[in-house]
C-alpha cells in the first residue's frame, strides 16, 4: 500500500509546473510591454518563454501538454509574422486565432461525439458523458465570445488597453466562466464513493 502511494506521488505532476506553462509567458509578455512601451519586443518574449515553459514542462512530467501547445503553434506564427513584418496587427489578432482554434476543436469533438473536454480537464472530475456534452457546448461559446470581443478591443482601442484586456480581462473572464459552470459542475459530478455503492 505504502510503495503504491510512493509511486502515485512520484508520477503527479507538480502544480507548479501547469501554473509556469499557463501563466509565466503572459506574466513576462506584460512586464516587457510594461517596461519598454513596445509590443514587438513583448512578443519575442512571450514566443520565447512560452518555448521555455513547455520544454520544462516536458522534461518535467514527460508529455506535451495539448493546449499550451496549440496556443504556442498561433503564437509562433502570429508572433512571427508580427516581428518579421514589424506589424503589430498579428499579435493582436492572435487571441481571437487562438479561442476560435479550441472552439473549433471542441465542435469538431460535438460532432464527432467525443467528450474532448473531459481530456482536457486531466481526469480532475467525473461526470456522465452527457454533462460533458453540454459543458463543451457552453465552452464553445465562451470562446467564441472571447474571440470576438478580442476583435473588437484591439480594432477600436489603444495597444495599452488591449494590452490590459489581454493579460488581466481575458484571465477575469475566464475564472468569471468557469465560476458560473461550477454549480452545473457538482450538481452533476460523480462520486467514486457513490460509483462503487451503485
Amino acid at each position: 500500500m505504502s510503495d503504491h502511494q510512493n509511486v502515485t506521488t512520484e508520477n503527479k505532476e507538480p502544480k507548479w509546473v501547469k501554473t509556469l506553462v499557463d501563466y509565466g509567458p503572459l506574466v513576462a509578455f506584460f512586464i516587457t510591454y510594461w517596461k519598454t512601451d513596445d509590443l514587438i519586443d513583448a512578443t519575442k518574449v512571450i514566443m520565447a518563454t512560452t518555448a521555455a515553459a513547455i520544454l520544462i514542462s516536458l522534461i518535467i512530467t514527460r508529455k506535451l501538454p495539448i493546449m499550451p501547445l496549440v496556443t504556442a503553434a498561433v503564437i509562433g506564427i502570429f508572433g512571427g509574422l508580427t516581428i518579421y513584418l514589424n506589424d503589430e496587427t498579428f499579435i493582436k489578432m492572435k487571441p481571437t486565432i487562438i479561442q476560435a482554434a479550441f472552439a473549433l476543436i471542441l465542435g469538431v469533438g460535438v460532432l464527432l461525439k467525443k467528450v474532448w473536454l473531459k481530456h482536457l480537464f486531466g481526469g480532475a472530475m467525473k461526470m456522465p458523458d452527457a454533462a460533458w456534452r453540454t459543458l463543451t457546448i457552453r465552452f464553445i461559446g465562451f470562446f467564441l465570445f472571447s474571440a470576438a470581443l478580442n476583435e473588437i478591443v484591439w480594432r477600436t482601442q489603444s495597444t495599452d488597453l488591449w494590452v490590459n484586456f489581454k493579460v488581466f480581462g481575458l484571465l477575469i473572464l475566464t475564472f468569471g466562466f468557469i465560476a458560473t459552470q461550477m454549480p452545473f459542475m457538482s450538481k452533476h459530478m460523480i462520486d467514486d464513493e457513490d460509483k462503487n455503492d451503485a
